[in-house]
């Protein structure tokens, strides 16, 4: 049951990239451009994001466990750190350079793979070195 919601989720995400146009790095990049021929719709995308979580945080708050979990895993702190401002430094780098994010990106391995795949692979092995450094 839980790879059944975690499949339809994905979908769902997936679909909601590709419909909102999250996943086309010329739309990101005009997004990104607020100097230039900036393009605002990201924000309303965004804005529908806060939307959700702040229900899904709200329920969360109400409710013993999720659906298909015995509990929910939550981070253990709220602690900013030099570790989460620089990986947030490299995440946004990386965002604005390519034009794409981690979910994006799997996103477009199946819509767009010759643009993506030199994106996730960069991904995968900067995920293997962190592994290999933080041991």
């Amino acid at each position: 049951m839980a790879n059944l919601i975690a499949l339809a989720a994905g979908l769902l995400f997936g679909s909601g990239l590709a419909l909102s146009g999250l996943n086309d790095p010329a739309r990101v990049r005009g997004f990104l451009d607020i100097r230039g021929n900036w393009d605002p719709t990201l924000v309303f995308v965004m804005m529908g994001a806060v939307a959700v979580m702040m229900l899904a945080w709200a329920m969360q708050r109400r409710a013993r466990a999720p659906l298909a979990a015995s509990l929910f895993d939550l981070p253990s702190t709220t602690k900013i750190d030099a570790k989460l401002a620089v990986g947030a430094l490299l995440f946004g780098t990386g965002w604005g350079i390519g034009g794409l994010c981690p979910g994006p990106a799997i996103a477009d391995l199946a819509v767009r793979p010759a643009n993506a795949i030199l994106f996730v692979a960069s991904m995968l092995a900067g995920m293997a070195l962190h592994r290999l450094t933080t041991r």
